[in-house]
Order: C-alpha cells, then structure tokens, then sequence
C-alpha cells in the first residue's frame, strides 16, 4: 500500500513539474475550420471514414492523425491513413469484429478490410520516471532501459497529451469527421508552411527514448525537401551511435523506408552528413573516400538514382538488387584479400567473401535470407557473364536473377568506365533481343573459349609384347 501511494504522489508531483512547460505547448492549439483547410472526405479512404465514424457513433473521440493528415494538407495522395482515439485497444477489439491487437511495446488496434488495415491507437499519455519500487503492473505499462529508450509505453492520455507524445510537429495534426477541422496542438500547421522538420520536445531526451527518431527526421528532410531545424538536428550526430542499440531486424525495415521510398539519394546524403550511415552499413561506410569518388560510391548514388525514378515511374523495385549493388565492391575487396592471404582460387574465394561480407551486413541489419539468397545469385553471376561459349548462354538467360544480374553488369561497366566490361555489357544486351540464328552466330564469333581445358591426346597404352618360347 505504501508503494502505491508514494508512486501515486510521484506521478502527481511530475506532472505538475511539467505543467508550466506543456501549458506553455497547449497555448499553441489552433482549431482551423473547413473553409480554411484543403482536405476533403473524398480524398480520405473509405474504410478510415467507417473507422470513424464508428467510433464517434459509440461515444468516443477519434480523428485521423498523422502522416495522412500531413499530406492530404500538402496536397498529396497520402500511402496509409491512421486513426486516434480516446476507445482503448480491448474497448476497440469489442466494437469492431474485424480487429486485432499487435504491439508489445506500442499497443496497437488493427481493423482490418480485406488487403486494407487501418492501424488504430489510443492517445498517448505522459511518463512518470520508473523507479525500482514501481509494481509489476505499472511496469508493464511503462518500462525504460538504463540508457533512456523506452521499452514499453501503454501510457493513455489526454489528445494534448497525444500531440506531445509524438515526434514532428508536421506529424501531430488532426482531422476530425465530426466537425471537418483540423485540430493543431504545437504549431505543425506552420512548420508545414515553411518546410521545417522539427521534433516535438527536447530533442537529446525524445531521441534517447527512441534512436530510430533520427532516422524519421531525415527521411522526411528528403521525402518532403524540408530544412531540419538547428535544434532537431544538434544532437544526431552525437547519439548516432544509440543506433546500435536498436534490433537489427528493426534498422533493415528502416533501411528500406530511407533507401526505397522514391528519394534514396537525397536520403544517403543527409545520412552521411549526420553520421547515421554507419550504424547502419559498417560495410560499406570502411570505404567512403573523401572525395566521394570511388567506384562504390559512384555505384550506391547510381543505383539509388534509379531506384527512385522506377519508384516515381510505378515500376517494382527489389531490395535485393539494391543491397548486391551497394555491397559489389566491398564484396570484391573481400574477395581479392582472401585470394592473396590464402592462395585459393578466385572462384573459391569469392564464395568465402560473399559470407563474410553479408554476415557482416546482417549483424546490423538483419537482411532476411530470402533476400541474401538472391544476393548471392546475382554476385555469383557477374563471374559466369563473360563465359558464354557453347550452350552457357542460353543457360544464363534462364536463370531467374539473369535480368537484375545483367542490370549490375550494366552499372559496373557505367561506373568503372571499364572497356572490357562495357563490351562485354553490350554483346549481352544485343543478344538478348537477338533473333535465334543471330544469337547462334554471335556466339560462333566469339572465337576460342578461353576458359575451355586443352585436352591432351593420352596414347594408348601398348600391349606387353608375346614372350618368346
């Protein structure tokens, strides 16, 4: 009893700590009505609005929050819609049928329609500090590790509670069905206008609660070509290294977000302008030069450029290719200090590089296999591009991952401005489009197959001659 009391009296005092600060962040809640905005229900999924309405029908609050809000304000097609709520996730698993729970450190409610799933959370409330005398009970709810980063957060509040909790202010707007207005609670709606990535809070305590917040503020820099304010982007280069802290598992789905969302390149820059590129590829990052023109990266600026024009173009993109580009030459580099140190063949070697060097890739970001295995396909195939006598051509042609290895065979040839590999580049891209009996002939022309064994004419072995009588 004496526990609960003294952490009731806790919280108590905390808040009223904080009151000053977020009093002082609730003056700037700006109600902007209909006439006023630009966002209208017939751009807002069909299946978020009956989320919505649902809820609001049952008695609770809800608005669309977020990303959603953001772009639909700037006149964007937004990719996903999220709701808030003041309904808990077991009150929202009651109302709709098709809902489930998901999250462990972020309790979430799915309502799911079909390939459609519309995330639902509950607004967010403050912390109180955890101390060792915290009960079982009050843990699972709010849990922090010793270096700050928050463990658990099923801490329900207030919605200005809510608009605190979360990370950009261009992220904490929201949009309600009930009346069409656009609620803002810490000035997101002008940092919108002047294009400014700023992080709610202070920024070294929300960036400790969570590293992966550096992260987001880069992505959206590139994604929305905004300025990151001073103060948002002061400490990320010091607490880069809270990265490593993050679930490997957790950087590779981030990486993707930075990397395949139609502005990896601008994203790569901002990326190695505040030291957030090595947490996540310590690879490639041995390599950089100071004069950013090495081959490698001459190949990672190539290969994002045209991953973001087939994105904008809606043409498919695989993160294997990307990964077997970005990682080519330090694969190589592998490859050649192990064929020196150990005498092996090149062909030996080079399959001991590709596990050392996705080994090495995976420990911090963990790439499934699914995509190693593919990685490794297209690696192996750069070494059977040139040997293309007899039938090896029309082999090579049917093996699945021949396109995305020709494609690399392409970008080394671009990128090296090697000769050699450019003919090479452009007998392969001829012969694809080559009628049969041309191909048949292209490959006659190749003249003596220098990777053929010479074969010896062995004499036969003599019989042993009749003995005399």
């Amino acid at each position: 009893m004496f526990t609960r009391v003294a952490n009731f009296c806790r919280k108590v005092l905390l808040r009223e700590e904080d009151a000053p600060a977020e009093k002082k962040d609730q003056n700037l809640m700006t109600v902007i009505p209909r006439d006023q905005h630009n966002i209208s229900r017939r751009d807002i999924s069909e299946n978020a609005l009956k989320v919505l309405y649902r809820l609001n029908k049952a008695g609770f609050e809800a608005y669309l929050v977020g990303g959603g809000v953001r772009d639909l304000l700037l006149g964007k097609k937004p990719k996903d819609f999220d709701i808030t709520t003041n309904a808990t996730p077991e009150q929202m698993r009651k109302l709709f049928r098709n809902c489930r729970l998901v999250g462990r450190r972020f309790r979430l409610a799915h309502v799911m329609f079909g390939p459609e799933v519309i995330e639902v959370a509950t607004f967010r409330g403050h912390h109180a500090l955890e101390t060792a005398t915290d009960t079982t009970e009050d843990r699972n709810q709010s849990q922090r590790g010793q270096n700050g980063m928050l463990l658990r957060d099923n801490i329900f509040g207030s919605i200005e509670d809510d608009a605190q909790r979360r990370d950009l202010t261009i992220n904490s707007l929201y949009y309600s069905v009930a009346d069409f207005t656009v609620r803002d609670y810490v000035g997101g709606l002008q940092d919108l206008q002047q294009g400014i990535i700023r992080l709610i809070g202070d920024p070294e305590t929300r960036y400790r609660e969570d590293p992966v917040r550096m992260l987001r503020v880069v992505r959206f820099a590139a994604k929305l070509n905004m300025s990151i304010d001073p103060q948002t982007a002061e400490p990320i280069t010091r607490l880069a290294i809270l990265l490593k802290d993050i679930p490997s598992a957790r950087l590779f789905e981030e990486s993707l977000k930075l990397l395949q969302a139609g502005y990896g390149e601008q994203t790569y820059a901002l990326l190695k302008q505040y030291q957030l590129f090595q947490p996540l590829f310590p690879t490639i990052t041995q390599y950089l030069t100071a004069q950013e023109d090495s081959a490698m990266e001459r190949m990672i600026v190539q290969v994002l450029k045209n991953t973001d024009t087939r994105i904008h173009n809606d043409m498919r993109v695989n993160p294997a290719f990307l990964f077997a580009a970005m990682l080519w030459y330090p694969q190589s580099e592998r490859a050649q200090q192990i064929a020196q140190e150990s005498g092996l063949p090149w062909y030996e070697a080079f399959a001991l590089a590709m596990n050392d060097t996705l080994d090495e890739a995976c420990r911090a970001i963990a790439i499934p296999k699914r995509i190693t295995s593919l990685i490794r396909d297209i690696w192996s195939l750069q070494l059977r591009l040139p040997r293309r006598h007899g039938k090896r051509a029309w082999k090579l042609m049917e093996h699945p991952k021949f396109r995305a290895a020709y494609d690399l065979l392409l970008l080394r040839a671009e990128v090296e401005n090697n000769a050699e590999l450019e003919r090479l580049a452009q007998w392969w891209g001829e012969f694809q489009s080559a009628p049969p009996p041309r191909q048949a002939s292209m490959i006659q022309n190749l003249g003596t197959d220098p990777t053929q064994r010479r074969r010896h004419n062995r004499s036969r072995r003599r019989q042993p001659a009749a003995r005399k009588s």
